[in-house]
């Protein structure tokens, strides 16, 4: 992971690669794979019930002492999301020899009422281990509880046999440390207060004028959104996720960072570091990727072609388009309140003329210590265990295929638009139709200058680009409602 950590710095050092995002990812991956202290350790406290079930096994005794290394392992939670016995059986000896070795310790496991469906059913139903010298035997289904924090066990609440409900206490473990500094700084994502505030100054620095000029152009930042679906579908296919993580690595497609991350902590939390890495490293490489798709869905005419001057819009407009969007939306897809809602806020308090401290505070002081935050958080959880995954390997290779979709979508629909209008479209701002603001736009002028120097499209591709913004938002919120996206 060191190594990772390295290229990830050299990309944003030297590449220029997102810098802002990737360095505080990059030196929080380092971080978490040092035998830190006092960095990530959660404080000692409750250990709760993950599912309703029954308490089959239980290692615990009251004055027990537990003791968490300075890297914790992660570990299984589930033994049945591999398909294979001897898979299952190896994990489970080299996790216990690890979890013996280093101190980290199994407290409970839990055999839950309703059997949980896996994308991948395994080929067993269960296994046999061994356990403080005791032979046993697990269910695939059967969920573990491990220790996450040093301490002593300072009451039973559950013990084996019992009947517990999901949330229930099992044990009280005491410490008289407190917990460590990325710690309460993660809280930040797990309760996904950093992507609407993220979202905040997005709104803060987003001009809407372009869009409410050319209102056809949200078909553009719509059509953008087939790659999320269909890289959603894709993930389905490979049959390692299920759908809760399709839906998380789908809307990478999307190039929409905070909400990437926002989606994949409420369907997919085991996902979030390869998520996030993904969905930041390919919107790094907007200007890299999307130029040949461009040039391959268009002719050179076609990139050619100059559009109409933009009307001006007035401050009354961009208000009231900010009320009825927020409306709009958040009835249409309430899931998706947090980042809509903080977005037009955002962009409310820099079109009203008001608020000017407001809206400056939002687009630097406080967008700024939140990327500080969102991204180190976001590092500190690439250990070794967590991030050397062929999961982590399917979801980069899968986003670009969601950002190559996503480009080709919004690239035809232009094409296809323009078979219906007089008012010629040029296909190069559909590319923009993706949520990187405002680099996506940069691209589409960059590549309309190739083809005709004199041709301005900056302010064009804006309309998609800020659609696209919206788009990937709903989107976001559809996943949550259709899959119960835990709030």
């Amino acid at each position: 992971m060191w190594l990772v950590a390295a290229v990830l710095l050299y990309l944003a050092v030297f590449k220029k690669f997102e810098p802002l995002l990737l360095v505080p990812i990059a030196f929080g991956a380092l971080l978490a794979n040092l035998p830190t202290q006092n960095m990530v350790n959660p404080p000692a406290g409750p250990i709760l019930s993950p599912v309703n079930g029954t308490v089959v096994i239980s290692t615990v005794e009251l004055g027990q002492k537990i003791t968490m290394p300075a890297v914790a392992h992660e570990m299984p939670n589930l033994v049945g999301k591999l398909k294979e016995k001897t898979e299952a059986q190896a994990l489970l000896l080299d996790q216990f020899a690890k979890a013996e070795t280093d101190g980290q310790t199994l407290l409970f496991v839990i055999r839950p009422e309703r059997e949980q469906a896996f994308a991948v059913l395994p080929e067993y139903a269960e296994i046999e281990v061994v356990i403080n010298e005791v032979p046993v035997a697990i269910r695939s289904t059967d969920h573990l509880v491990w220790a996450n924090a040093s301490g002593s066990i300072a009451e039973l609440k559950a013990t084996e046999g019992d009947t517990v409900v999901q949330g229930a206490q099992l044990t009280q473990v005491h410490s008289a440390h407190t917990g460590g500094f990325f710690h309460y700084i993660s809280l930040g994502i797990i309760l996904e207060l950093f992507p609407p505030l993220i979202f905040l100054g997005v709104g803060a620095l987003t001009d809407f004028g372009p869009l409410i000029a050319n209102p056809r152009t949200l078909l553009l930042g719509a059509a953008a959104q087939f790659g999320v679906f269909a890289t959603y579908a894709g993930a389905m296919a490979m049959g390692i996720f299920n759908s809760s993580q399709a839906a998380a690595i789908g809307i990478i497609g999307g190039a929409d960072g905070p909400t990437s991350i926002f989606l994949a902590n409420s369907l997919a939390p085991e996902l979030l570091a390869p998520i996030a890495v993904a969905a930041y490293s390919y919107m790094a490489l907007v200007p890299v990727i999307q130029p040949p798709i461009m040039r391959a869905l268009t002719t050179k005419n076609e990139r050619k072609i100059r559009m109409k001057s933009l009307r001006k819009v007035s401050r009354l407009e961009k208000l009231i388009f900010a009320l009825v969007v927020v409306i709009f939306c958040i009835l249409l897809v309430p899931a998706a309140s947090p980042l809509i809602g903080l977005l037009l806020l955002g962009n409310f308090l820099r079109e009203c003329g008001v608020t000017e401290r407001l809206s400056k505070a939002a687009q630097n002081e406080l967008i700024n210590v939140i990327t500080i935050f969102l991204g180190t958080s976001v590092g500190i959880t690439m250990t070794g265990d967590r991030f050397l995954r062929t999961e982590t390997l399917a979801i980069l290779a899968l986003g670009i295929v969601a950002f190559g979709i996503a480009t080709s979508s919004g690239v035809l629909m232009a094409k296809l638009m323009n078979l219906f209008s007089k008012n010629k479209i040029n296909p190069l701002i559909g590319s923009a139709g993706v949520s990187a603001v405002p680099m996506a736009a940069r691209v589409s002028q960059v590549e309309g200058q190739k083809a005709d120097s004199g041709n301005f499209l900056l302010m064009h591709a804006m309309g998609p680009n800020v659609a696209g913004v919206i788009g990937t938002a709903l989107v976001a919120g559809y996943f949550m409602t259709v899959m119960g996206g835990a709030h």
